[in-house]
């Protein structure tokens, strides 16, 4: 077999595959937040998903398999949102309101998968522990590293960067994990792109007079 033969990479899955690979993760996503890994079956998931179990094992094999790829999918679309130098601004005020509104707009689009994540922290995270430490761990040591440097310069005030990144992930993905909650007290049964848009004002109002940055006019 030739060199070229040895390093060819694998091929990539055809559109029909790729599109059931994401109903099928839309529903073990769905599944999973409703009723925890514990207590989804396979045959579930794949009745959501409008298959049956043995044609869902042809594209996931277990459903540890199918668990890991739902909540890798969201950590890497939350690391996606973590990255500030990739915020499309130069101006530390701009770029950190970004960011609160990026993690923010996951939970209004993906509060599914925003609960899984909560409820695989919340159990230790047996499964996402090694992939943290090297996929969002290296990302957040970035995004201090850049707040450390506009302290330095004297373009925000002296805050901890750990516990304003903490901070953040908190109030944001709150809206998600604790929808039920939110949407009681504000005496509605869920919650719409309104409610999103004044909890990111609001957000964005305290962060950015707390860590000594002049909030965006509107």
């Amino acid at each position: 077999m030739s060199d070229h033969q040895h390093r060819a990479k694998p091929r990539k899955p055809s559109p029909a595959r790729a599109a059931q690979e994401a109903k099928i993760l839309a529903a073990a996503e769905e599944a999973f937040a409703h009723l925890g890994y514990n207590g989804v079956s396979l045959e579930a998931i794949a009745e959501r998903a409008g298959l049956s179990k043995q044609n869902m094992l042809y594209y996931f094999p277990s459903k540890e398999s199918l668990y890991h790829q739902v909540i890798r999918n969201i950590l890497d679309l939350w690391i996606e949102k973590m990255a500030l130098l990739e915020q499309e601004s130069d101006s530390p005020r701009a770029m950190l309101e970004n960011y609160i509104r990026g993690k923010l707009e996951i939970s209004r689009t993906r509060p599914n998968g925003s609960k899984v994540f909560a409820n695989e922290i919340i159990s230790g995270a047996p499964h996402l522990q090694e992939y943290m430490r090297n996929n969002l761990l290296p990302q957040l040591d970035s995004d201090i590293a850049l707040v450390k440097s506009w302290i330095a310069e004297g373009r925000m005030d002296p805050v901890d960067p750990e516990h304003l990144f903490f901070t953040i992930w908190a109030s944001t993905q709150t809206y998600a994990d604790f929808s039920t909650q939110i949407g009681m007290a504000l005496g509605k049964e869920s919650l719409d792109e309104g409610d999103f848009q004044r909890a990111g004002d609001f957000l964005v109002h305290v962060i950015l007079k707390g860590t000594g940055l002049v909030e965006t006019t509107p």
